[in-house]
């Protein structure tokens, strides 16, 4: 199996939550493989630091400031992209959302929040994503970053994100039976990630210390090493598709 990333080179590709951590890491490996990357983000500000950063790469970053738990905002970014920078082929679905504690004393807003962004947010992108590629014959790549905890659940001091990301792993499936069924060759892929260090993890300000003195003593992922894994599915060719893409540090 030959891997080459060449066939997206010049192409846009979409990354939601792209200003820190793990979409940080991915928009920068992609505009190295010279796509042209829509970072998508509400610190649009930090994306725009970014893309002076890469003025001299193969590919090009663009900032979109967009609220991902906001349908509006959504689709406003998505008909931007396209009437600035082409058709869309590739869409990491990236933004996130998790929050520490129990599910007997957890609070309503904060699952709201973390069904809205990992789940509803989501799969508004993917609409989009797909409405676009289907529109221009695109035969594009759907990428969504899940977890570790869509598989199974290790811990019980997620509350709710363990469950919000078993439905991106039944969600990927879906969207596979029903691309299938549609006859496109939209490929779909999960990836997913054991402990990465992120805002989300060791690099949460408002963890209490006994959580973070116990994710010090884990071992951990780097986000370049997530960005890796996507570009090894990118890179794979158009008759192979990377179903799931399990990232575990040793």
């Amino acid at each position: 199996m030959v891997l080459s990333m060449s066939r997206f080179a010049g192409k846009v590709a979409v990354v939601t939550g792209a200003s820190s951590g793990i979409g940080a890491a991915i928009v920068e490996k992609l505009v190295e493989n010279g796509l042209i990357v829509a970072g998508v983000a509400r610190r649009s500000e930090i994306i725009e630091e970014c893309a002076k950063k890469y003025a001299g790469k193969k590919g090009k970053l663009h900032a979109v400031k967009a609220d991902m738990s906001k349908e509006e905002d959504v689709i406003r970014a998505f008909k931007w992209i396209e009437s600035n920078l082409g058709p869309i082929h590739v869409l990491v679905n990236n933004a996130g959302y998790a929050t520490m504690g129990g599910l007997t004393d957890g609070k309503t807003e904060e699952w709201r929040k973390t069904l809205d962004l990992n789940i509803i947010s989501l799969c508004v992108a993917t609409r989009e994503a797909v409405r676009l590629m289907r529109a221009n014959k695109v035969n594009g790549h759907i990428i969504h970053i899940n977890s570790i905890f869509g598989h199974q659940v290790t811990t019980h001091t997620w509350n709710i994100y363990p469950a919000s990301k078993y439905a991106v792993t039944a969600l990927t499936e879906t969207l596979r039976q029903e691309l299938n069924a549609l006859g496109c060759k939209i490929k779909i892929t999960s990836v997913s990630p054991g402990l990465v260090a992120t805002e989300m993890t060791t690099k949460n300000k408002n963890a209490p210390p006994d959580t973070k003195a116990f994710l010090a003593k884990l071992p951990i992922l780097q986000p370049e090493d997530i960005a890796d894994g996507i570009c090894y599915a990118l890179s794979t060719p158009e008759h192979v598709q990377v179903h799931e893409l399990t990232i575990q540090p040793l």
